[in-house]
């Protein structure tokens, strides 16, 4: 049982290594090498079954278990092999699944350039669970805004005192032109993709029924693109 025990251990350690999002820390450590690791790590295993004695005796449970054990070796190696592919099957599925306004990952770079990728709701806008000055907003992607556009009350959440704005700058909104009040965020954020120093705009109470992720931000970005029911954002 103990042999048993420590071989699943050792599985549960390559799958978790192989299939990590991390695998350029990996590369680092071990350079080219990690394949031929996961597989030693799977012949281990296998040996600490056959060299204990919770098999003497019972050589059909020991020939199970050890074909279980190579199954399961080969499932890591491959897992390994294309880790890139499965992957993006994941984050694809994930995208699928979660309700709209999930950021999924989709791509990381060794220079670390990032990309998330959104859905559309069912009333065709994209909308992000994104962040401004490290504070949780809900920001709907507006490529016709010229700038971030934040509501009052969400502008107060921020850090930002709204009772010495100046609201000064016309706007149009669905509801006709109105006038907010230009400010600067320390960042904003969807995902992992921040951009600091950000311009946007406070419009007065009651304009907005949504925060604006407009063009001062989206433009900072590598790329964007609308696909289908998919945005994805490039940092």
């Amino acid at each position: 049982m103990l042999a048993v025990l420590l071989a699943i251990l050792v599985g549960l350690i390559a799958l978790f290594w192989s299939l990590s999002g991390d695998t350029d820390q990996i590369t680092t450590v071990i350079g080219d090498n990690a394949g031929y690791l996961i597989g030693l790590l799977a012949l281990g295993g296998l040996y600490l079954m056959a060299s204990t004695g919770d098999y003497r005796g019972r050589r059909g449970d020991a020939i199970r278990h050890a074909a279980i054990w190579v199954v399961i070796g080969l499932a890591l190696i491959v897992g390994y092999t294309y880790r890139e592919e499965l992957r993006t099957v994941v984050y694809r599925v994930a995208g699928e699944v979660l309700p709209p306004g999930h950021t999924i990952l989709i791509d990381t770079t060794p220079t670390g350039e990032q990309a998330v990728r959104l859905r559309r709701q069912e009333n065709g806008h994209f909308v992000a669970r994104g962040a401004a000055n490290g504070i949780s907003l809900s920001l709907l992607i507006d490529t016709g805004a010229s700038t971030v556009v934040l509501k009052t009350a969400d502008a107060a959440r921020v850090g930002i005192d709204t009772n010495a704005l100046s609201f000064t700058t016309p706007v149009s909104t669905a509801n006709g032109t109105t006038f907010a009040a230009p400010v600067r965020l320390k960042s904003v954020s969807v995902g992992p993709l921040e951009i600091r120093d950000v311009e946007a705009l406070v419009a007065q109470p009651g304009a907005l029924s949504e925060n604006l992720l407009g063009m001062s931000f989206l433009k900072r970005l590598r790329s964007y693109e609308f696909s289908g029911d998919f945005l994805t954002l490039r940092g």
